[in-house]
């Protein structure tokens, strides 16, 4: 499958200058993650009456500790579908409770059950503790899909935002390495893919040209991977880095959607592309005018629609057809 873009439309020098004024304040991220942490559990703390969740817990796989994960079901079940979703937050911040709108809106436009993920967070667990973590309940629902509430593994989807994309794909990754069930399809939310996001040094021209202005700069990326991957060789390695792997065959129908503005949109760009080079089934949206992080944002906001759109589309899709 070809690479698809969105019509472009040009972003006014307004336009950009009034999106840098909702820039988020910026904070030392190697000081202030605990800060960040409590302030995004706040500003998720909103009634959500008429939904359903469920909390559950599942045992690590060396049954040290529990991950949680909370269930979303939409008001009106349209798929048989559940999305598996790992939130983003630098591998530092985010959880269930601050990403609960958003699954709310992903499970309401999606008609879909959504399980999301509380994996551990760095510094305090550092790589490969999330990892891990996400590997073990994306392998124990793909073995047994009945604890999803499915019967049929290919029904569900992993889906992740900024570093909780890059979770998914490099869980895709793993679960591929060890011959294990595959899920059919990923989404991938402009996620993180490569290690090197100094503008001096990076290969890709949208950290030169978006690492600074908006909601997302290149200092905070790199103190996430550095807080996450403290030591420097594992930054480069494919399970921080699915860009830096050589083999990315056997890989589910994939969709990447970035955002135009944002430092992460060329490589995650670059990692649909390197999926199909590989003869993975891969659609790449480019989302015109979107900063990073665009899936978090009110349900009427015109690049988390367009992107709900692109993600319909996409689950109604045959993941068996086209398949190389």
């Amino acid at each position: 499958m070809g690479t698809d873009h969105a019509p472009h439309r040009p972003v006014s020098r307004l336009a950009r200058a009034v999106m840098s004024l909702f820039a988020a304040p910026r904070v030392n991220m190697r000081e202030d993650y605990e800060k960040v942490r409590r302030l995004q559990r706040q500003m998720a703390a909103l009634p959500a009456m008429r939904y359903h969740d469920l909390d559950r817990e599942v045992r690590s796989a060396d049954g040290g500790h529990s991950i949680p994960v909370r269930v979303f079901e939409p008001s009106t079940v349209r798929r048989d579908e559940v999305l598996l979703f790992f939130h983003g937050g630098g591998w530092v911040t985010g959880d269930i409770d601050s990403y609960t709108p958003a699954c709310l809106t992903m499970a309401e436009l999606t008609g879909a059950v959504v399980a999301s993920v509380d994996y551990r967070l760095a510094p305090e667990f550092p790589f490969p503790a999330g990892l891990e973590d996400c590997h073990r309940i994306a392998r124990l629902l793909l073995e047994e899909p009945g604890l999803a509430g499915v019967t049929d593994p290919s029904r569900i989807v992993m889906v992740g935002d900024s570093a909780g994309a890059n979770l998914a794909a490099v869980t895709c990754l793993m679960l591929r390495e060890e011959h294990s069930a595959m899920p059919s399809r990923q989404i991938l939310l402009y996620p993180v893919t490569h290690w090197d996001h100094d503008p001096r040094t990076s290969p890709f021209a949208s950290v030169r040209e978006h690492g600074a202005d908006y909601r997302l700069t290149n200092t905070e990326v790199q103190d996430y991977l550095e807080l996450y991957a403290p030591e420097p060789a594992e930054r480069r390695s494919p399970r921080v880095s699915p860009l830096m792997a050589t083999d990315l065959s056997g890989q589910p129908h994939t969709l990447v959607i970035s955002a135009e503005l944002d430092l992460l949109r060329d490589e995650g760009e670059a990692y649909g592309r390197r999926l199909q080079e590989a003869g993975n089934r891969v659609r790449i949206l480019r989302e015109p005018g979107a900063l990073h992080g665009f899936i978090t944002l009110p349900r009427f906001a015109r690049p988390l629609r367009e992107a709900y759109d692109a993600i319909n589309a996409f689950l109604d899709e045959d993941p068996g057809q086209g398949r190389p």
